[in-house]
């Protein structure tokens, strides 16, 4: 294990984290040779409660459950250096392509912090759109815990092991 990551150059420390997404991918925790959050947020949901992730070509919705739900899921890191709790784009959103939102925030170390699972309507009633990007976005705010149909998932996803 590298304790000290101060002893490597700018160009070793980005072939380490070559290195390290090609093992996730090689793995099954990503999908892509992306940044993780937004795989390891599908990964640890479907492996949580038994949901089919949706192909790669579907852009609205991430996985589907046993009782044929569909959901779109996003994660959400947050660090010392951005706070922010906004989730990635959500495209379409008055398409109805999903039934629920599934939401969680990571830690710096990507350890859960928060989760849940959030109502399409909810989602509807809370996203503003931007116009920049022709997409809605959402925030997860503590406040969204406490709406009713909203459901804390945080220790469902704390009790996945990777």
């Amino acid at each position: 294990m590298l304790d000290d990551l101060t002893t490597l150059g700018p160009l070793e420390l980005l072939a380490l984290h070559a290195r390290v997404m090609d093992e996730l991918r090689a793995r099954g925790i990503t999908r892509s040779s992306n940044n993780p959050t937004g795989d390891l947020a599908e990964y640890i949901f479907c492996k949580a409660f038994g949901w089919k992730q949706a192909g790669n070509s579907n852009p609205n919705i991430d996985a589907i459950g046993p009782d044929k739900t569909r959901y779109q899921i996003k994660g959400r890191r947050v660090t010392r250096y951005n706070k922010s709790r906004q989730l990635s784009a959500i495209r379409d959103l008055e398409g109805a392509h999903f039934d629920y939102l599934a939401g969680v925030l990571f830690a710096e170390d990507y350890s859960v912090f928060r989760a849940a699972i959030i109502p399409r309507a909810v989602t509807v009633e809370r996203a503003s759109f931007v116009e920049r990007t022709n997409s809605h976005k959402f925030i997860l705010h503590d406040d969204v815990w406490d709406v009713p149909g909203v459901r804390d998932v945080t220790t469902e996803l704390r009790a996945i092991t990777l």
